[in-house]
């Protein structure tokens, strides 16, 4: 006997940060929606498996929280960065030679954005979605059979039940079964690294300052975070070659700390290790096309980048909004969707591109690169109206808008 098939608006096929925003968007706008993801969101952050990096939300991401009515709950618990910091460390000494700052208020009267530990969003986000009538999330199902029709998609799931949506939406990560499942192709970037995620107390202030210290390897990345026990807090990234992160992740505590304050060169004193180390593969990534018959892609399943710049989520966020805004009438039409992949494709690549290019720099280990790396920071970066159009592109905006 044939199992009946369930008809919903949006399936959105993955759990992860991007995931539960795009459920609780297509929920916000009245659509039957069902998020489902085969792990269950880890929301405590000394769980096992938990996601210690953060992420920063750019103002153009936090106008579509607000508009699907998530930034009041996620508000209490971010951090504003208000200063984007980039410091070259790259002399003979592991110590900063040069500094450039990125102020927001040069270009607005609000922050670039405001920081979040990732565990904590998925946390708020899933609660949030426990209040919308339209929403279901249900953790520990998958997807697993995807045939696209023009009268919508037919998906299996994993516990054997059939669904007919007028849209999926896969948001399943960098090795997405639903774009596999449509065969659409990627292009990849690999660098030989990865990235150490956790989490710091330091000796002096942040100052809502976002910094990130080039030497060679990859970026190490200082984001504000709220006080932790009384003390100043922030978020690290810190991508190297994956032999040097093997070998970083082996020491002993108290050799980590020497590791950790040798590469920090200073900038806020003492870095004390606030939780345990994780590990990200780093690679940048597109996809061939990012929708296909009824199905969108979004976040990693479209894109992947470096975390640079904090472009990742929102990208994804952006992508988020196209697909929302394109979807009002008739989600997952042909032409929608094509308009969705014409419009959003050629700005991640660009802005992949981009990313990938700052990266390569950062991974430098000769001292000629290195100095030339600097030289090229404090020339190109120091010029006024050359550093105001950087902020306005990393923010998604206009050349004659401002994050206000």
């Amino acid at each position: 006997m044939t199992a009946k098939i369930e008809d919903i608006d949006i399936l959105v096929s993955g759990g992860g940060v991007a995931g539960l925003i795009a459920a609780a968007a297509f929920g916000s706008e009245g659509f039957s929606t069902l998020c489902v993801d085969p792990a269950p969101p880890v929301t405590e952050e000394a769980a096992h498996g938990a996601d210690l990096r953060s992420t920063a939300f750019l103002a153009p991401s936090v106008d579509l929280l607000e508009r699907i009515g998530l930034w009041d709950r996620l508000l209490p618990f971010a951090t504003p960065l208000q200063i984007m910091r980039i410091v070259d460390a790259g002399g003979a000494q592991p110590e900063a030679r040069l500094t450039r700052d990125f102020d927001a208020a040069e270009i607005g009267d609000t922050p670039f954005g405001w920081n979040l530990p990732n565990w904590l969003l998925r946390r708020e986000i899933s609660a949030r979605l426990e209040h919308l009538q339209t929403v279901r999330f249900q953790p520990g199902i998958g997807t697993a059979d995807l045939i696209p029709r023009d009268e919508g998609a037919t998906v299996t799931l994993s516990d054997g039940r059939r669904l007919r949506a007028r849209l999926v939406v896969a948001a399943d990560g960098r090795n997405s079964p639903t774009r596999q499942a449509l065969g659409i192709g990627v292009r990849t970037f690999r660098y030989g690294q990865k990235a150490l995620a956790f989490a710091v107390t330091h000796e002096r202030p942040h100052g809502n300052i976002s910094t990130e210290i080039h030497r060679s390897g990859g970026p190490f990345t200082l984001v504000p975070l709220p006080d932790r026990d009384g003390l100043p807090s922030s978020a690290v990234v810190w991508m190297e070659n994956g032999r040097e992160i093997a070998r970083l992740s082996a020491l002993s505590r108290e050799d980590f700390a020497a590791e950790l304050n040798a590469r920090s060169a200073g900038i806020l004193g003492r870095l004390t290790q606030a939780t345990a180390l994780t590990q990200w593969p780093i690679i940048s990534q597109i996809a061939d096309r990012f929708s296909g018959p009824r199905t969108a892609l979004i976040a990693e399943a479209a894109h992947v980048v470096p975390p640079i710049g904090a472009q990742g989520l929102n990208m994804s966020l952006a992508d988020l909004a196209a697909l929302i805004e394109l979807s009002r009438n008739d989600p997952g039409n042909a032409e929608s969707l094509d308009r969705y992949n014409r419009s959003r494709r050629p700005d991640a690549h660009a802005r992949l591109l981009g990313i990938d290019a700052l990266n390569r720099a950062s991974q430098a280990k000769l001292r000629p690169l290195r100095d030339l790396r600097a030289a090229a920071l404090g020339g190109f970066y120091g010029i006024g109206p050359i550093r105001r159009m950087v902020m306005r592109a990393g923010l998604g905006l206009g050349s004659g808008k401002t994050n206000t």
